[in-house]
């Protein structure tokens, strides 16, 4: 059997072709304990599932608890089967999927952002011109030497990749991201 077509256990296989794949941010609120996050992360890698981007904190001190912010893709079935999957771990109080409430709310997409260090050689006219994009896009120069920059960006993930894209051929030398945080819009809470 050719190896593209053999079953690999995963659920991106078992849904129709005919659906499109769309990238959704799931919320998760956990207890604060250790295993915790290894748990949920041992769900999405043991069927399959990508993780687009990852996001964890302590959000409510008093309670122990963490919200894991998740961005993944798959057919609209495969993202329903991920969230009923993460509602039966125990340490995990609530999933809401940030996509599908934002079109409930009438709104496009989750309020989204993401910090990014990018580090950028330069010298000379590459320099100037380094300097000179970055204030275009409100970036930050958090250390400077005579021969690089590290900039601090935060924003949507499509102007930190337009970001990254433009320094590259400026001297990009090293890129560290946080990952997405996000909410919806409005006076609802999670």
């Amino acid at each position: 059997m050719n190896a593209q077509l053999q079953p690999t256990g995963s659920a991106y296989f078992i849904a129709k072709e005919t659906q499109a794949s769309e990238n959704h941010t799931l919320s998760v609120l956990v207890d604060n304990e250790p295993g915790v996050l290894a748990r949920v992360i041992g769900l999405f890698s043991g069927r399959g599932y990508n993780i687009e981007s990852l996001t964890v904190s302590e959000t409510e001190h008093e309670t122990h608890l963490s919200r894991i912010t998740i961005v993944t893709s798959g057919t609209p079935h495969v993202l329903e089967q991920i969230k009923h999957q993460l509602e039966r771990i125990v340490p995990v109080h609530r999933v809401v999927d940030l996509t599908v409430r934002s079109r409930e709310l009438g709104q496009e997409r989750p309020l989204e952002r993401e910090l990014a260090l990018i580090k950028v050689s330069g010298t000379g006219d590459a320099r100037v011109e380094a300097l000179r994009l970055a204030d275009a896009f409100r970036a930050h120069v958090v250390d400077a030497n005579t021969e690089h920059f590290i900039f601090q960006i935060t924003g949507k993930s499509s102007k930190i990749d337009q970001f990254i894209a433009i320094m590259r051929p400026l001297g990009l030398i090293e890129i560290c991201r946080t990952g997405v945080a996000a909410m919806n819009r409005g006076g609802q809470g999670m």
